[in-house]
């Protein structure tokens, strides 16, 4: 889309570098991926809260949440969940800037749009977090009983029924739940942003 030759970028007074100085750690986007159930909400919320513990200044963006305001009236079709990612990752993006290690929790099923949101983001400052749960443990789970829905027809464009979930080739962080618990899945990622110099 074309820029309107109108609109012209503003500089900031206080630089993105006095914001990450100003609080103590390296500003990131942790970009959770995996099928509905996998527990991506679930470990983005454990792992803000022990960032939070650390002392950390964060913020999480999660699927429905946003979809309840920002995304409000977007569907699951492929034209509108492609919508949904780009929106999400001009916001992600602006809170990164601000200095914050950003959280989101959303399927994002397409490759192509995940790589966007890369795209946009400053070199180092993307971690795609897959959640990588299988989808008949996912299904097992189903918390909000859509699976059940989408095998009866009731939801179209359902992700790993209806509609595909291109799997990550090469997640920054690769999160087997069905192997461990969720303290342990919190653990991994924690350890990975202490061992990469993002937090101290």
């Amino acid at each position: 889309m074309k820029q309107d030759e109108n609109i012209v970028w503003h500089d900031q007074t206080v630089s993105r570098d006095q914001k990450q100085a100003h609080k103590g750690h390296k500003p990131v986007l942790l970009w959770y991926t995996g099928l509905s159930g996998s527990g991506k909400s679930t470990i983005a919320n454990a792992v803000e809260a022990k960032l939070f513990e650390l002392g950390c200044h964060t913020y999480l963006l999660d699927g429905d949440n946003v979809r309840m305001g920002l995304n409000k009236g977007l569907t699951f079709s492929d034209e509108d969940r492609v919508e949904n990612i780009r929106r999400i990752s001009e916001v992600a993006k602006l809170f990164v800037e601000a200095g914050l290690i950003v959280s989101t929790a959303f399927i994002s099923p397409f490759a192509a749009d995940r790589a966007q949101a890369r795209g946009i983001m400053t070199d180092g400052e993307f971690l795609e977090v897959f959640i990588d749960t299988p989808i008949e443990v996912c299904e097992s789970r189903d918390p909000k009983g859509l699976y059940k829905k989408a095998r009866a027809g009731e939801i179209p464009n359902f992700t790993g029924i209806s509609s595909a979930f291109d799997v990550p080739a090469t997640p920054e962080i690769h999160v087997k739940t069905a192997q461990q618990t969720i303290e342990q899945s919190v653990e991994q990622i924690v350890d990975y942003l202490k061992l990469n110099g993002i937090i101290k």
